[in-house]
């Protein structure tokens, strides 16, 4: 079945739809220029209401030693870290046991470091976007058995996107929203439904 992360939850209500609907991880943004961006405080108290359900903190042009001292005020069981420092994030969580979910445009892209334990997700070269990927292109072959396709998703398209590209997981932001950093709660339970239905 397929895994499915609901990204750049704000309130404990968004943490609350994620996890009735199915959702198996939900991504907590620490970048302040995002509209999703929460507080250390704000995503502990979040990453509390998830449980099981696995924390990824969402990072981008920020310092290792900042992402990792966030990580562990907030409870965080993973990073996905965009831009500058990338790859200096990356090696920093892993050394700490930290999760890496590494996001990629293309497989080229997947940096030779990541061995086997970074989990690579396909995003559009711009993240937040809601752009899609041309799917029919994807070369999951390169990308291993566990991958994670975003960009541009939504309860409409997720199902096509994972038959034509075999996804192993999917994720999804501004797809499930009604307004920049506001997630609607019935986009979000589509969304899982028509992820999990899609693969048995």
């Amino acid at each position: 079945m397929t895994w499915v992360k609901v990204c750049g939850l704000r309130t404990r209500g968004d943490v609350a739809a994620a996890i009735e609907a199915g959702a198996d991880a939900i991504g907590l943004v620490i970048h302040q220029g995002s509209p999703r961006y929460v507080s250390p405080a704000a995503a502990r108290e979040l990453a509390q209401d998830a449980g099981r359900v696995g924390v990824v903190a969402v990072t981008r042009d920020t310092q290792p030693d900042l992402v990792l001292n966030w990580v562990t005020r907030s409870g965080a069981t993973a990073v996905q870290p965009h831009g500058h420092h990338q790859i200096e994030v990356a090696m920093a969580a892993e050394r700490a046991g930290v999760q890496v979910i590494m996001p990629v445009s293309s497989p080229d892209d997947l940096p030779a470091q990541a061995g086997g334990s970074w989990m690579p997700m396909l995003d559009n070269i711009e993240p937040g976007s809601g752009r899609t990927l041309d799917w029919q292109l994807v070369d999951s072959t390169r990308l291993g058995d566990r991958w994670i396709l975003a960009g541009g998703l939504t309860p409409a398209n997720v199902g096509a996107a994972i038959q034509a590209t075999g996804a192993w997981g999917v994720d999804a932001s501004s797809g499930l929203e009604s307004a920049p950093g506001v997630k609607d709660p019935s986009l979000i339970r589509a969304f899982v439904r028509a992820a999990k239905e899609s693969r048995p």
